[in-house]
């Protein structure tokens, strides 16, 4: 069973040759901009296998000599599948970290009644391999204020005593940090306490879970010892990384990127698959560093990027715009301008439809959806209880008023995702009830008054909630979402909460996915045997649901591509709750008019406990609803200033073809 398919999406629209070079030469033509050797690859498995090799190697000329091997790690979720690899090597194929030190690069601070970034990484890493427990070092996120200091001298001072890093592993941060040296660190920079500006603690807030409990410093390794270090692979991953990436590999030196100053290092390398690496040069926009294999949507990709570098609407490109910009490819390949301009015009037009199940008896020789057959029966699903409102909310609607059967499938309970504030409120009016009708239920009334008391007195901030408190906050998340379904017409028998298993821990870590979230899957689709789905493809969700609720739906896909009626079922990808795709890759695109959008809104806010009290805003502090308006006027406006229609907003819609 294939659990990790999300991660070949970007893969299928980059060409091999632009990142797995066929010679030197082509390798140096395509890296000219890049600063650091930047090794790309499909997934993060097979970059994550390549790190792991390498610090093996080292480590094994190390054992070959009779001397300690010095690693400098760290804690996060960039390290975790290389971690994986290396417990494989070692459970699988016999190799002995016996000669392994380990320096942790940093800790928050204080902790208190929190697990500590040394315990995260001994429990992924270093409890399954035979290291020598002595020979694990980190900072103490414990010690007292006054002894910070002297502890990071004496942690300075061991690293030295030991001939500094042999190698260091290190993933690279949203702000461009390595460890938590963050924008402003210079290079020689020692081990120290850093106070975490706004934007770090909101991107601490999936290792804690809510900003207050985030701490309000860390103590880190400095620049100096890690760019002393013999070796040095960054790894990243993910959409969400690629702007830091490009920043790191292609831009300046600078302090306020501190991984730029990787740079000067003689031995380093970034490890990325292809989602990170999407803004290098190579990947956006290859056209200006080789000869391209111009596909239709490489020649969109580039005609969109020409509009935006001269200002200028598509049919007002002209051959000097061409000539100026490095595509005089497409001049030589289309013999014009005009030519060019024309085909992408209407290609882009074609992505425009009212219509997203397809407009019965209809030429849609052009449409993006087919006509028949009509009504289709649709699965929207939704990784939490409200992405089917935010993220498609006017497609949703569209979709029921044009007669289709639609059905909305919630992957998970959302139940992690509701305050403590709103169990309360239910809670007190159920025993205002109470009281009101004479209800004889003890019990009921003295569980109320149980969750009542552990929540208004008894939690504290680092408590995970009760098996009852989360069956509330699960039982919150659906009443409003069938509220929210109702509302735009979805029958409560064509509503459906999956809860898939991964979820249910009760902490912002969830567990990996497994062949059990994808059974019910697999099993939920093929009860409705739908003609299309729509899925979240949205991958920069901070807090990974999004990306495990993606590679449940397509490992099942995945077993079922071939049966017979499935051949007759497409599937949209729709992003919005954290970013929109990008107009080259658009292949569908929905106007939604001012009243839609209001209705989109209104179905929204019926999600009363996601508004202002919810715990996982991330580090965008506009609510759901004023981001998704957002995004879906700025991607109607991106298709005005391209000359085609202006519409109020646009959802847009790339479809996923499943992988053979």
């Amino acid at each position: 069973m294939r659990l990790d398919l999300s991660s070949n999406i970007t893969f299928e629209r980059v060409p091999q040759k632009l990142y797995r070079p066929e010679n030197d030469f082509e390798e140096y033509s395509l890296t000219r901009f890049e600063k650091v050797p930047t090794l790309i690859y499909e997934n993060i498995s097979r970059a994550s296998r390549k790190v792991a090799s390498e610090i093996v190697k080292e480590l094994k000329k190390k054992q070959q000599k009779g001397e300690q091997f010095v690693l400098g790690l760290s804690d996060g979720s960039s390290p975790v599948s290389v971690y994986e690899e290396l417990i494989r090597l070692h459970k699988e194929e016999g190799v002995s970290f016996s000669n392994l030190v380990v320096f942790n690069t940093y800790e928050f601070y204080p902790i208190v009644d929190v697990t500590s970034c040394i315990q995260s990484i001994k429990e992924v890493f270093l409890n399954h391999i035979d290291i020598d427990p002595a020979n694990i070092y980190s900072l103490d996120a414990t010690v007292e204020k006054d002894l910070i200091g002297d502890k990071c001298e004496e942690y300075e001072q061991k690293l030295h005593e030991l001939g500094g890093l042999d190698f260091l592993l290190v993933g690279l941060g949203s702000k461009g940090n390595v460890a938590l040296n963050m924008p402003g660190s210079n290079r020689n920079s020692n081990t120290r306490l850093v106070l975490l500006d706004g934007d770090s603690r909101k991107d601490a807030i999936s290792i804690f879970g809510t900003l207050d409990k985030v701490p309000p410093s860390a103590l880190t390794m400095g620049l100096s010892d890690m760019l002393e270090a013999k070796k040095i692979i960054l790894v990243a991953w993910g959409e969400e990384k690629a702007e830091s990436i490009k920043a790191m590999v292609e831009g300046a030196i600078t302090e306020t990127v501190p991984a730029s100053l990787l740079q000067t290092h003689e031995n380093v390398a970034a490890v990325i698959d292809i989602s990170a690496g999407e803004d290098l040069t190579r990947i956006s926009t290859p056209w200006l560093v080789t000869n391209c294999e111009w596909t239709n949507k490489l020649i969109r990709r580039a005609i969109v990027w020409l509009c935006n570098i001269v200002e200028k609407p598509i049919l007002k490109l002209t051959n000097k715009d061409y000539q100026d910009n490095s595509l005089s490819e497409l001049l030589t390949l289309f013999g014009s301008a005009y030519n060019v301009n024309i085909k992408v015009f209407n290609e882009l037009q074609h992505t425009i439809t009212g219509w997203p199940g397809g407009k019965p008896d209809a030429d849609d020789t052009y449409r993006p959806e087919r006509a028949k057959p009509f009504p289709k029966k649709v699965i929207v699903f939704s990784p939490h209880p409200d992405d089917d409102v935010i993220s498609m909310g006017g497609t949703f609607q569209r979709l029921i008023n044009q007669g289709h059967q639609v059905h909305v499938a919630y992957e998970t309970s959302g139940n992690i995702a509701v305050g403590d504030e709103e169990v309360i409120r239910y809670l007190s009016v159920m025993n205002h009830m109470c009281e009101r009708f004479g209800a004889d239920n003890q019990d009921m009334v003295e569980q109320n008054n149980k969750m009542l008391n552990f929540l208004l007195h008894e939690k504290t901030k680092d408590d995970i909630d009760t098996p009852d408190i989360l069956y509330l906050k699960g039982r919150i998340r659906r009443e409003e979402a069938t509220t929210a379904d109702r509302y735009m017409g979805v029958p409560d028998s064509n509503i459906h909460f999956l809860d898939l298993p991964f979820y249910e821990t009760g902490r912002v870590k969830k567990n990996p996915i497994s062949e059990k979230d994808v059974e019910i899957v697999r099993d939920f689709i093929e009860s409705v045997k739908p003609h299309q789905m729509y899925v979240a493809g949205d991958l920069a969700d901070p807090h990974g649901t999004h990306k495990v609720a993606l590679n449940a739906v397509l490992a099942a896909v995945d077993l079922l591509k071939d049966e017979e009626w499935f051949k007759d079922c497409r599937i949209w990808m729709y992003r919005g709750a954290w970013m929109e795709w990008e107009i080259d890759h658009i292949e569908m695109a929905v106007p939604l008019s001012p009243e839609e959008l209001r209705q989109k809104r209104n179905s929204i806010l019926k999600h009363q406990s996601q508004m202002e009290s919810a715990p996982f805003l991330g580090d965008d502090e506009r609510l759901f609803w004023q981001r998704s308006e957002e995004r879906n006027k700025a991607t109607a406006e991106m298709y005005w200033k391209l000359g085609l229609a202006s519409y109020e907003a646009i959802e847009a819609f790339v479809e996923y073809v499943p992988i053979k």
